[in-house]
């Protein structure tokens, strides 16, 4: 992930289409976007490592059995998937090989629509979303909530509520 907080405009960019800000963004605003954006990536790669540790699969894995496990028996077509956990078609379509090549989901034809796919979580899945859990709700406790009150994490959820497109 990059950060880029400041760029001189000399010219317009190739596309031709130049920002208009009616003023410049404050200090604070872009020190609270930067601050978002390395406490985001700081906090996942902890997670992340502590899952690796304990060794399980990437949190991705666990993003996608949690969506299926919400879905119900009746799954999810891949693109419904691809919008709940905001990943790139062709990232899914791999996370998705690698799953069932563990047997941990399984993918199924669409009865209306005989090109599609509806993705299931395997009982293998069911299990391992079971068993990942503790380790990941101990990272969130390490990494997030023990460095804020109950008050802070309900502020920062409302904030965070903010700026969610849900």
């Amino acid at each position: 992930m990059y950060l880029h907080l400041y760029v001189k405009l000399e010219m317009p960019a190739k596309s031709g289409y130049t920002p208009v800000m009616p003023r410049p963004l404050p200090d604070q605003t872009i020190a609270a976007w930067a601050g978002l954006m390395r406490v985001s990536q700081d906090l996942l790669t902890r997670v992340e490592a502590d899952l690796k540790t304990a060794g399980y699969p990437p949190l991705a894995w666990y993003d996608v059995l949690l969506e299926l496990k919400r879905a119900g028996a009746g799954g999810l077509r891949p693109q419904e998937l691809q919008a709940r956990m905001l990943l790139a078609q062709y990232n899914l379509s791999r996370l998705l090989d690698r799953m069932e090549g563990q047997g941990c989901v399984a993918r199924r034809p669409c009865p209306e629509d005989r090109r599609g796919q509806i993705v299931v979580m395997a009982p293998q899945g069911r299990q391992l979303l079971k068993r990942m859990w503790p380790v990941y709700e101990a990272a969130i406790e390490r990494h997030f909530a023990a460095r804020l009150r109950t008050e802070d994490a309900a502020r920062l959820g409302r904030l965070l509520a903010k700026l969610s497109p849900r």
